[in-house]
């Protein structure tokens, strides 16, 4: 297991998807918009005055509908990015029902995080907690002023403190290698496209093809499609993201502890314990485990547990359960 720590070349991985992951997001937008615009055209049997119905000419009709509806579809996009950067931490928080933890509740779990902050000489993040009986726990932010730690009344109950520390250490390792920052981004972008492909799946566009003019209806299944693409890609760019970056972060909180054992007991703790329930999958993404499984396991955002497990005693010198 390689150090996280002095690992510039994943940081530096990192810097450049959350590069990629922005660019991906003006392009998807840009294919969202030709799809509505293929839709509009196809259910309302709109093409311009003279044009013979065709499959050709409604994909032509919608490329002129793209000159005024990609500067739009651009601007909501950087509208979009604005808001979730401003606002992203308290959505999450409100959606878990997240507060912030201060000092007199939790005056051991402020000392554990204030020493590894000093041995690693990093900035302290912001404490929060969520009462969840789950065991588990996440990092927020974009910037180092943003930067929030939430741990569940669940965790905190059932985890000793080294357990905790180890579990605090992975996280500060997430937030040191930039793995908070790609993957807020990431959760950013699924949810826009989640929520506009949702929306335009709710009407029945079959219903609006009453001239049913010759290539309407091919036209309208390509605008579908054109939308449903975009939200599936920007699902798989969130799976595309390594999950080696788990394994960094154990090892950056092995690095940080000296104590290897500490996690591993801990991993199996919060074993088949973490699922959060009132969080959707983009947050479930960003805890410290997902037990939620992807399509046979290939979409998993997180390694199982056992091997992580597997990984620490090889590599760390933990010893087995």
């Amino acid at each position: 297991m390689l150090p996280a720590y002095g690992l510039y070349t994943h940081i530096r991985a990192n810097e450049v998807r959350s590069r990629v992951l922005v660019i991906c997001l003006f392009l998807f937008s840009l294919v969202l918009a030709y799809g509505l615009a293929l839709l509009i055209r196809a259910t309302s049997g709109g093409l311009p005055a003279g044009t013979l119905p065709g499959f050709a000419a409604y994909l032509r009709a919608a490329l002129h509908d793209l000159v005024w509806m990609g500067p739009l579809a651009i601007a909501a996009t950087i509208l979009w990015l604005f808001v979730a950067f401003r606002a992203h931490q308290a959505i999450v928080a409100g959606v878990i029902g997240a507060r912030p933890l201060i000092r007199s509740e939790a005056p051991d779990l402020y000392r554990l995080l204030e020493a590894l902050c000093i041995a690693r000489g990093i900035a302290m993040p912001a404490l929060q907690i969520a009462d969840d009986p789950a065991l588990n726990a996440y990092a927020t932010g974009l910037n180092p002023s943003q930067y929030t730690i939430t741990v569940t009344t669940g965790l905190m109950a059932s985890l000793d403190a080294r357990e905790m520390r180890a579990v605090l250490a992975h996280e500060l390792t997430h937030i040191r290698n930039d793995d908070v920052r790609t993957m807020m981004i990431a959760v950013v972008i699924a949810g826009i496209f989640a929520f506009l492909a949702e929306a335009a799946s709710r009407r029945d566009y079959t219903r609006d093809l009453g001239s049913r003019r010759e290539g309407a209806f091919p036209a309208m299944l390509l605008g579908a499609a054109l939308i449903t693409l975009a939200w599936i890609l920007s699902r798989v760019i969130q799976f595309a993201l390594s999950r080696t970056r788990e394994y960094v972060a154990d090892a950056g909180a092995v690095e940080l502890t000296k104590d290897p054992d500490a996690l591993i007991s801990a991993l199996l703790k919060i074993s088949g314990r973490g699922d959060l329930v009132r969080a959707p999958a983009g947050v479930m993404e960003l805890c410290f485990d997902n037990p939620r499984a992807g399509f046979l396991g290939l979409l998993n955002t997180h390694p199982a547990v056992e091997d992580r497990i597997a990984a620490l005693v090889r590599y760390a010198g933990g010893r087995a359960p």
